[in-house]
């Protein structure tokens, strides 16, 4: 948020001077969404920025007048979205992530990782429309490793989620990109850390909470552009009109202490590729 607050400012867009963000957030609830899109509706704002995947179909579902720039959207295409990349159509634009298309390469990296790692588990949230086991499967096989698939709604599952990961005997963790876990990404990386487990996320800043390693496109740079959209579309741009941006920042982030702490030795190559060391 601070990011785009920070570029809509160089655009000449200035809170309380000629732009007014009426901000919801739902607090990891994602029961709260549908209520929260339909407010920002009736209080006629000119665009909605929503994201991830989640929070863009609350939007999507609460109008198809009002502009939606959506911020980090996997699967745009595949959701019902867009209609294409280049030609987006309806009232959705904005910036994907790309994070189903990255599934094989975050594998291929745990595989780097963990010496001999032959099983590795997944985790879903079953209420997120971009979590399709099939893409989890499709990169599992690609890269030659067994799939454990669990999944968790709310804090509350996360406990029983890593229990069922420790009994199917899977030796490292994948955790998709989801708002519930980004905002109890501390309690995972708890929960991996007391079952020795290796954790893979899509964020860097779930390395810096204590996860292992992140790779994936940089969010922030994602909202930082999501500005460049609002201010042509306040400008008279139609959503319809501007082509969907893929991610041009792919972030590789390594916490050594994690490492360490888990008795596991990062190779140097993989050190050298890293964008961000936490140690």
């Amino acid at each position: 948020m601070n990011a785009f607050r920070e570029s809509l400012q160089t655009l000449g867009w200035v809170e309380g001077r000629n732009l007014v963000i009426e901000a919801r957030f739902a607090e990891g609830h994602m029961d709260r969404l549908a209520g929260l899109a339909t407010e920002l509706v009736r209080l006629d704002v000119e665009v909605i920025v929503a994201g991830p995947s989640t929070v863009a179909q609350a939007a999507r579902k609460a109008t198809a007048t009002i502009p939606i720039v959506m911020s980090g959207v996997g699967a745009p295409v595949k959701l019902g979205f867009i209609e294409s990349l280049s030609h987006p159509g309806g009232n959705m634009t904005g910036l994907a992530s790309l994070l189903p298309e990255l599934e094989a390469k975050s594998l291929q990296l745990l595989l780097e990782l963990v010496p001999g790692l032959t099983r590795v588990a997944v985790l879903m949230n079953p209420d997120n429309p971009l979590h399709d086991v099939r893409d989890a499967e499709a990169a599992a096989k690609m890269v030659g490793l067994q799939l454990v698939t669990v999944r968790a709604r709310s804090r509350e599952e996360l406990p029983a989620a890593f229990a069922a990961i420790v009994k199917a005997q899977a030796r490292a963790v994948d955790i998709w990109g989801d708002p519930v876990f980004a905002l109890h990404r501390s309690a995972i990386a708890d929960l991996a850390m007391k079952a020795r487990l290796p954790t893979m996320f899509k964020s860097r800043l779930d390395v810096t909470t204590g996860g292992l390693v992140a790779y994936g496109p940089d969010f922030v740079d994602i909202y930082r552009r999501a500005a460049t959209y609002v201010d042509k579309i306040l400008k008279g741009a139609k959503a319809a009109d501007l082509p969907v941006e893929q991610p041009t920042k792919l972030t590789l982030a390594i916490n050594t202490k994690t490492a360490k702490a888990l008795g596991l030795t990062i190779p140097h190559p993989l050190l050298l590729r890293a964008d961000q060391i936490i140690e």
